[in-house]
């Protein structure tokens, strides 16, 4: 008994210290959330921006329900408008525009098709009419479901497809207990205008985030993480290993790389969301968004052959000084490293400022021929007897992978050539001064956008 009291007092004790501690885990919790909302504030402004964007919106729109003349017109149909703010406003330009469209002429063909069905299955007297309603229904159902798993059209007209089942059976069904169908779908497209149109002005003309300027600049900046990546392989490892201290554990300093091979699905998105939006800037309307995405390809092909590069010569043992072929093979790579790495920042700049930079050509040029000299010194040392081959695994899997790796850049430099001659870059002899960090930190008509993809999509 005396134990079951112990126990019984000790679980009260318990409970009391959690109830006390419930103030300071609150605390706690609220501290932590204003810290993630300080970080994500000052990470990307612009979000900030685009809240304050949707709250206007919805506020527009709702003094259709709130003004009593606008409200006698539209009735509860005024509230479609809030609801289109609500689904269609996105992030960028781009995607409000394109679900704006979508939307709007999905409801628009949607109902038409929907008055039509209505009328038609009326024809047919009290008994057929609802049989017909239902095939119809089902019909449209079936084959605009089946038309959404074609790539292109889930690529870009899914939502439209979507809203237009849904809408094509709202007027159908509901027409079959209301006779005013027709004036029930002019309310409802009336009011998913007005709320589209909200939108779309204040998208574009408040503060605008292009996802066309977005996957310009995240192309360029995924360019410039490459060469990053490369140069801290060559300081990180190459020269240290040198140096007979090799830093293989430091790798905070070579995963640029990283965030390209992830960019793929961003950048499908980006690409899509620019093919709606008008010609703003240097961005005409008909820009080469699809060439962007090839060079993004290529990018992640490069990337892949970086991510063997590091990791491979990371963990493969070295031999420190076991042959004098083993150091020529390191310095032909060290100095093709860093031409590749000069052309991908050339190349990257050249993508950003849309000017023409020869320089990386140079770059190029100097790196194959690197690797040319790199090819020829390890089939010289295969055929000398007294190699020991051992000590060139290393060594030549590394000079095997920066072979590949400029192939991939010159395959990345003509794709870069092909959106110059495209887009009409400028020509240029040098390169423009990269704007600094504090410039780049947002983007609202007169600022240069920084890419916060995660933010995007």
């Amino acid at each position: 008994m005396a134990g079951n009291a112990n126990t019984s007092r000790h679980e009260k004790a318990e409970a009391w210290e959690k109830v006390k501690g419930m103030p300071k885990a609150m605390m706690e919790k609220v501290m932590n959330i204003c810290v993630m909302t300080k970080e994500i504030a000052q990470d990307d402004p612009r979000k900030v921006i685009h809240s304050l964007k949707v709250g206007l919106s919805i506020s527009l729109v709702s003094l259709f329900y709130f003004y009593q003349p606008l409200y006698e017109n539209f009735g509860l149909s005024a509230m479609w408008a809030v609801m289109t703010v609500v689904v269609v406003f996105e992030f960028t330009v781009g995607a409000t525009l394109g679900k704006g469209l979508n939307r709007t002429l999905a409801t628009l063909t949607a109902g038409a098709l929907g008055v039509g069905a209505h009328y038609l299955a009326s024809l047919a007297g009290e008994t057929a009419e609802p049989i017909l309603i239902g095939f119809f229904v089902f019909l449209q159902a079936a084959i605009v479901s089946f038309i959404r798993f074609f790539p292109k059209m889930k690529a870009r007209y899914d939502y439209g497809l979507l809203i237009f089942i849904l809408t094509f059976s709202l007027i159908s069904v509901s027409g079959f207990r209301d006779d005013e169908v027709l004036e029930m779908a002019h309310k409802r497209l009336s009011t998913i205008v007005i709320g589209g149109t909200a939108c779309v002005m204040i998208s574009i003309f408040v503060c605008p985030v292009w996802a066309g300027e977005e996957l310009h600049y995240s192309i360029a900046l995924n360019l410039d993480n490459l060469a990053h990546s490369l140069q801290e392989f060559i300081n990180k490892h190459l020269k240290a290993s040198e140096e007979g201290d090799s830093n293989k554990d430091n790798k905070s300093f070579m995963e640029g790389y990283k965030s390209v091979l992830n960019s793929k699905s961003s950048e499908d998105s980006l690409a899509n969301f620019a093919r709606w939006e008008p010609g703003h800037g240097k961005f005409k309307f008909r820009h080469p968004w699809d060439q962007y995405l090839k060079i993004g390809a290529l990018s992640r092909q490069c990337a892949y052959r970086i991510e063997a590069l590091i990791n491979g010569h990371l963990n493969s043992p070295h031999i420190q000084g076991s042959s004098e072929i083993v150091g020529t093979i390191e310095e032909a790579c060290i100095e093709m490293s860093v031409e590749s790495s000069k052309a991908l920042k050339e190349l990257g700049l050249s993508i950003k400022n849309m000017m023409r930079l020869p320089s990386s050509n140079n770059h190029i040029s100097e790196s194959k021929a690197s690797s040319k000299r790199l090819k020829a010194l390890l089939q010289s040392s295969l055929k000398e007897q007294d190699t020991d081959l051992l000590s060139l695994i290393p060594a030549g899997t590394a000079a095997s992978l920066l072979i590949d790796i400029v192939d991939c850049i010159q395959e990345i430099a003509d794709s870069v050539n092909n959106l110059a001659a495209l887009a009409d870059f400028e020509d240029g002899d040098k390169s423009p001064k990269p704007p600094s960090s504090q410039s780049q930190a947002l983007h609202c008509e007169c600022a240069e956008p920084v890419p916060k993809i995660d933010s995007i999509v």
